[in-house]
């Protein structure tokens, strides 16, 4: 590996507790046009070396004024802003009258959702025009729970159907990163080349979905608690200390090992 020496800009390093404290703008940044640059030099790479002058000569020539003022306006008039989890501030009345807690960060984000200033390290920036969309499970809280104003900032309401048998089935084969291409490549690291049978992926399709049904619905994640159930054993007595083993998994390996896990009913939820 051929190393070349470079001049660098000298950057300090981010303090966490600034972060800590909510300033998040780096002083250095804020100095940088008024104290001069600091350089140091470095042997690096080839490639990295190729990348860092990139950079360097790309904030010379870059106006950062201009791309400041053009973020600002993409994200006021283009924006999208997506709250996942929004069923875990949406608390029902307790006995003793509302969840405080929750509701609170309820009205925080009202301002925001309805349209604010909100102060950035870069600027001001007006949400009046940004698509505010949230999602949330809602299974043992329900939408109603939202403060009325909140709920009143979402009109459009779309309800997902729950994964079926296929969709999980489909999820197993299709994707480029499917979480069995995943489990095969972290075994064939111990020397474990392996497959599934098709048959072993309706299967495995199969209990995901009567999991899902019988406790509590968490999805796709399904799959990576069903696959650890199944794979335990061979995932602990892989070593890499031996040939490479061709494992293929079937239904009837899969029966052998789930049937009892997510078909038998859970007679602890009955014993008080």
């Amino acid at each position: 590996q051929v190393l070349v020496e470079i001049e660098v800009e000298e950057r300090p390093p981010a303090s966490d507790a600034m972060f800590a404290l909510g300033f998040d703008t780096n002083l250095g940044d804020m100095l940088g046009g008024i104290l001069p640059k600091k350089m140091k030099r470095r042997k690096l790479p080839v490639s990295e070396a190729r990348r860092v002058l990139v950079q360097q000569e790309s904030e010379k020539r870059i106006d950062m004024d201009d791309v400041t003022r053009d973020a600002l306006q993409r994200a006021e008039q283009d924006g999208i802003i997506f709250i996942d989890e929004i069923d875990k501030i949406a608390g029902g009345r307790s006995m003793g009258g509302p969840d405080v807690s929750r509701e609170g960060v309820q009205r925080d984000i009202l301002p925001i959702v309805e349209g604010s200033t909100v102060a950035t390290k870069y600027g001001p920036v007006k949400t009046d025009f940004i698509l505010f969309i949230a999602a949330g499970a809602f299974h043992t809280a329900k939408v109603t729970d939202l403060i009325p104003e909140l709920q009143g900032r979402f009109p459009i309401r779309v309800k997902l159907d729950g994964l079926t048998q296929a969709d999980f089935k489909a999820i197993l084969t299709q994707p480029e990163n499917a979480v069995t291409k995943q489990y095969a490549a972290l075994l064939s690291a111990d020397s474990v080349k392996l497959s599934f049978t098709d048959e072993a992926l309706d299967e495995i399709a199969r209990y995901a979905f009567l999991a899902n049904e019988n406790t509590e619905n968490i999805g796709a994640r399904r799959l990576h608690t069903v696959l650890e159930n199944l794979l335990d054993d061979i995932s602990f007595n892989a070593s890499g200390n031996h040939p490479v083993i061709d494992m293929v998994v079937d239904a009837a390996y899969v029966n052998e090992r789930l049937r009892h896990e997510f078909t038998d009913e859970d007679i602890h939820k009955y014993i008080l």
